[in-house]
């Protein structure tokens, strides 16, 4: 960024043809064209420079000869050229219609304060005579016109700049500072300062002719890259995204995995027919009565409960939200339902399961494989984990160090699950891994087979009520589950003792 910073000529001397003032006051408030700006003291790197008018960098009318930093701001003496420019310039400035002096510095460092901006270290691109200065303070005291430009005061306290030294090379003070401190791009001005009261469309403008070379556009663009937010408000409005943050999961990965059935019409009770004493044959002689045993039929009783929940919200921000906050609400109800009919299925298929225990992960799950068929009479077919399980389940190795599940290149059997995701299998059983539940203390997941239970549910159904004295509208989300745990003892929860 670059600024630039008015201050005022003092004086002329059309016999030596110099030019001298202060160029910068340190602790000053003044209007630069990056709104209220305030230069901390030493905060400028000083090198030899030209003298321009009116920061017209193509017409240069003279060069900086010495300068003294003081406890109050830099003083600076100029040469002037024996052009008309110069002629001119002199005129001016002893006559006060141009006694301004403006410094054009490239920022490093500053900070953005309730008193406007602060200069904290600063790079000087140039200094031009300007007709009115922004920090009063800083004004010219001397214009010289001699033949003679070395025609110097005796006991000044004047740094001297090199004739030999070049515009690119800078004293041994400001190549310190400039080491210390990370460069940013853009050069400031202090001059001239730049009116920003402006409409959107007319930024827009200037910022296609900034484009196309116009200086005056470049000023107003260069001011308004710092005012626009302190001073012009409406030309830079807030903007808010449309994706919001935050987790709407409305998975339920283990009342999925179970077998589904159809909820009910009616009744908030059901019952499942369930054999209790089986009928059986024997191996009978000849001629001695078959063997019989009566079967007999009981009931599972199945209980339906009702999840849901709801919020009440204002009319306004009902109709005149965007993204709209009553399907935000909905989302989160339903994804909130969802999770805590999860919870509540897996709470009554695992309230009975039976205890698998191994000298390892591996085989603790193989254990409770088999036990799950000793009750089934056939294998299961499911591994639920949650994430504390799933974690393990990933760190799990064999004798060799390499993982035992989540290998790349599997070098045995055990299972493979598919890397950066949740899909596998583990020794045959599909993986299932739910963030909403905790397997309990201890268990390191699940064995069981999907149709050890049967899932019941209606789905969420949504509810809007109307309040009409204050322009209320509740929104509600509500459904209908229940879960029939058929064979309790199928579901083997895996525990591991070395």
């Amino acid at each position: 960024m670059k600024i630039t910073v008015p201050v005022s000529v003092i004086a002329a001397d059309t016999d030596s043809r110099t030019i001298s003032g202060r160029i910068v006051t340190w602790g000053e408030v003044g209007n630069t064209s990056a709104g209220k700006t305030i230069f901390a003291k030493d905060s400028i790197a000083l090198k030899p420079v030209k003298l321009f008018i009116d920061h017209n960098m193509d017409k240069p009318v003279g060069k900086l000869l010495e300068y003294e930093v003081t406890d109050m701001g830099v003083d600076a003496r100029f040469s002037i050229s024996k052009t008309q420019r110069g002629n001119d310039a002199i005129i001016e400035a002893m006559d006060g219609l141009k006694d301004g002096l403006s410094v054009g510095i490239k920022l490093t460092e500053y900070d953005n304060t309730d008193e406007g901006l602060v200069v904290k270290m600063s790079n000087l691109v140039e200094v031009s005579l300007v007709e009115t200065p922004a920090i009063d303070s800083a004004r010219v005291s001397e214009v010289a016109a001699s033949d003679d430009p070395t025609n110097e005061q005796e006991g000044s306290d004047m740094t001297e700049t090199p004739e030999l030294q070049t515009e690119n090379e800078v004293s041994v003070e400001a190549a310190k500072v400039e080491a210390s401190v990370k460069p940013t791009s853009a050069p400031v001005f202090t001059s001239p300062r730049v009116d920003t009261n402006v409409t959107a469309g007319q930024y827009a403008l200037a910022q296609i002719k900034a484009q196309r070379g116009d200086a005056d556009a470049r000023d107003l663009v260069a001011a308004l890259e710092v005012a626009t937010t302190a001073e012009n408000i409406g030309v830079v409005p807030p903007t808010y995204l449309r994706d919001l943050i935050g987790i709407i999961d409305d998975s339920m990965p283990f009342a999925d995995s179970l077998e589904q059935g159809v909820l009910p019409a009616t009744g908030m009770k059901f019952y499942r027919p369930v054999i209790g004493t089986q009928a059986t044959t024997a191996v009978t002689a000849e001629g001695v009565e078959l063997d019989s045993t009566d079967t007999t039929i009981t009931s599972l009783e199945v209980n339906v409960v009702k999840i849901g929940g709801a919020n009440v919200i204002n009319a306004e921000l009902l109709e005149r939200s965007d993204p709209s906050y009553a399907d935000i609400l909905l989302r989160e109800l339903s994804a909130s339902w969802a999770q805590k009919a999860d919870a509540y299925a897996f709470s009554i298929a695992a309230a009975a399961t039976g205890t698998s225990d191994g000298a390892t992960l591996y085989k603790g799950i193989a254990k409770g494989i088999s036990d799950s068929y000793g009750v089934l009479r056939r294998t299961p077919n499911r591994f639920l984990a949650d994430t504390a399980n799933f974690a393990e389940l990933l760190q799990e190795v064999d004798g060799s160090a390499r993982p035992l599940f989540a290998a790349a290149a599997p070098q045995n059997a055990a299972g493979l699950m598919s890397q950066g995701s949740t899909q596998g299998t583990i020794a045959g059983l599909q993986l299932v891994v739910d963030p909403n539940l905790d397997t309990g203390t201890g268990v390191k997941g699940i064995v069981y087979a999907s149709d050890a239970a049967t899932m019941y549910r209606s789905g969420a159904i949504q509810i809007r009520s109307n309040i009409v004295a204050n322009a209320q509208v509740e929104i509600g989300v509500y459904g209908y589950v229940a879960c029939a745990p058929k064979y309790p003892t199928a579901f083997r929860s895996i525990t591991v003792t070395p």
